[in-house]
């Protein structure tokens, strides 16, 4: 009879301490972008090991679908590679503030066997196969760009991403900034009629497909063509140098937007002046809702804020990321307050 007391109290004590510890633990849902995908990861997973009460679970399901689930509060937050429009922003039922997390950039990566050479890419070719104007590898439009290479005379195989999405903003609203014809027979959006081409779902799906397709180009998120080495062109930017997409000439692109930011974070940096800057580069941003409901949920969301703007953006450059520039940094870390 003691001994069962004693074991009755034991399984008593075990729940309450189970309970206690289960009280205290955090558990964040997003969705979103995959461009970020690779760093969020990281940054998600090294976040937890200091903080172990606090998990977060991202699904990297496109800046459409994240921004979807954060309208439908079927997540904590979401993320993005393009800003909410007003007319989403008008959806949300609480507002929603915009926070940059790192820089990167859409490369455009092709599949293109017996050229071993890193090919240039001109605004004005790019835009032409695209739209599906060019359709052969030795068009002049690319030829003049790389003289030397011996282009072949196959056709072109176009691969775009199948579903809302922001690496697909960002490339859209840099097409749509050097052609007029871009911008009116197809415009900027997450998700846009592509006159041409095969889609892929997420940076995965692209990456995976030009990889496995001869002849094929299509723009994908940066690390996701470091990670699979898949081989990605220059591009000429708007001071007329042809500029490889990495760390310097990312953040030369966000030099100029970094002293003029907006108060709610929303910009664009495609096509930037400075010979050194990489034209194709945006911020991207998690989506965060300014009031939360679950007081701990808060807590956790603005101290993982500030992790990530200090100490998480020493792991950027390790993933081809390029970090926020201070004047943003320090303007996020003020803004974090609007969180209640």
């Amino acid at each position: 009879m003691r001994i069962l007391k004693v074991l009755t109290l034991l399984v008593v004590l075990l729940t309450v301490a189970t309970l206690a510890t289960a009280a205290g633990q955090v558990l964040l849902n997003a969705a979103g972008a995959t461009f970020p995908y690779p760093m969020y990861s990281k940054w998600f997973d090294v976040y937890r090991q200091s903080h172990p009460n606090v998990q977060i679970n991202y699904q990297s399901i496109g800046s459409g679908g994240g921004i979807r689930q954060l309208i439908d509060k079927t997540v904590d937050f979401g993320a993005s590679d393009g800003p909410m429009n007003d007319e989403q922003l008008k959806q949300s039922t609480v507002p929603i503030l915009h926070f940059p997390t790192v820089l990167g950039a859409d490369v455009p990566s092709y599949n293109l066997p017996g050229v071993s050479a890193e090919l240039n890419f001109t605004p004005e070719a790019l835009v032409g196969i695209f739209l599906g104007k060019i359709t052969k590898w030795n068009d002049p439009a690319i030829a003049s760009a790389n003289p030397g290479v011996k282009l072949p005379a196959d056709d072109l195989v176009v691969v775009h991403r199948s579903d809302g999405s922001g690496t697909t903003y960002i490339w859209t609203d840099y097409l749509s900034k050097i052609s007029p014809e871009w911008q009116t027979k197809v415009g900027k959006a997450t998700s846009v009629n592509w006159p041409v081409g095969l889609g892929g779902k997420g940076n995965e799906g692209v990456a995976s497909l030009v990889q496995q397709t001869p002849d094929s180009v299509g723009y994908i998120e940066l690390i996701y063509a470091v990670q699979n080495k898949i081989a990605y062109g220059r591009v000429k930017n708007s001071s007329g140098a042809f500029v490889k997409a990495d760390l310097a000439s990312v953040s030369a692109a966000a030099a100029a937007a970094a002293k003029s930011m907006p108060d709610d974070f929303r910009v664009s940096i495609t096509n930037p002046d400075g010979k050194a800057a990489y034209p194709v580069a945006s911020f991207t941003w998690l989506l965060i809702p300014s009031k939360f409901v679950d007081a701990a949920k808060r807590d956790a969301v603005k101290d993982f804020l500030k992790w990530m703007l200090t100490d998480g953006q020493k792991y950027c450059e390790g993933l081809s990321y390029a970090k926020l520039p201070n004047e943003v940094v320090a303007k996020e870390l003020k803004a974090i307050e609007k969180i209640q």
